[in-house]
């Protein structure tokens, strides 16, 4: 019986999800990484919360809660990085505790990193000194380890953040909370193939998508998902990109 390579389980992947391998998209390498407008011209500014970027242009971001096992994380930023992708890690704060490491690995990488709470709790059921702790405790990790508090910050256990949750992340640094659009529901280990064809059948341009880090189902879905992007014609950028 003959070797049975990587592309060979990434068909069988695709065709699981309904999807087929189309040729010389084995990397990403058709889609550039793009860089960030020289001017933000007479764009209107931006909401307060965000659920997705623009429109009419031909980016996503991949957005992924920053915890479980540090080995998932770095396999999922390694995928990402050969294939030209660049993703947005909202990190838990005491996941920063006991692996700091992964706040330098990832900006190395060319990712953003922001702020999911320091213990993602119910974080819109808190009182207001309650919640200020959890947005400023996880803010704190990120600045002692990176030098700043991060890019953007995201509510735990909730797709949107309460007006009072709203406010103290903007008084703690963050002028926008981000949602997203499209939730991969990676979380319920539904299965590599479940987790693509989610994703690949909600995404369009200016997606923010909602992914997980410490799942097996998410990094074999990752290539998938990134190859079939590339088809389209749809890179995977920083959030920071996708909003500039």
């Amino acid at each position: 019986m003959g070797r049975v390579t990587a592309t060979d389980r990434r068909t069988v992947l695709l065709a699981t999800a309904g999807l087929t391998l189309a040729a010389g998209c084995a990397t990403r390498s058709a889609v550039a990484h793009p860089a960030a407008p020289s001017s933000a011209g007479s764009a209107p500014p931006l909401p307060a919360q965000l659920t997705h970027g623009p429109r009419d242009r031909p980016r996503v971001a991949l957005t992924f809660h920053g915890a479980g096992d540090p080995a998932t994380a770095r396999a999922l930023l390694t995928e990402a990085e050969q294939r030209g992708a660049r993703l947005t890690v909202l990190a838990v704060g005491t996941w920063l505790d006991a692996h700091p490491e992964l706040a330098r690995r990832i900006l190395d990488g060319g990712h953003d990193l922001g702020n999911h709470t320091l213990s993602h709790l119910d974080i819109n059921a808190m009182s207001e000194a309650e919640a200020r702790q959890e947005i400023t405790g996880c803010a704190e990790r990120i600045r002692r380890l990176t030098g700043s508090v991060g890019t953007w910050f995201r509510p735990s256990r909730t797709p949107t953040a309460s007006p009072l949750v709203i406010r103290l992340a903007q008084e703690a640094g963050y002028p926008h909370v981000l949602s997203y659009d499209v939730d991969s529901l990676d979380f319920t280990s539904p299965g590599a193939a479940a987790v693509a064809r989610k994703v690949l059948a909600e995404i369009r341009e200016g997606s923010v998508v909602s992914l997980h880090f410490g799942y097996a189902d998410t990094v074999a879905a990752l290539p998938v998902v990134l190859e079939e992007l590339d088809r389209r014609g749809l890179a995977a950028v920083t959030t920071t990109e996708l909003f500039n």
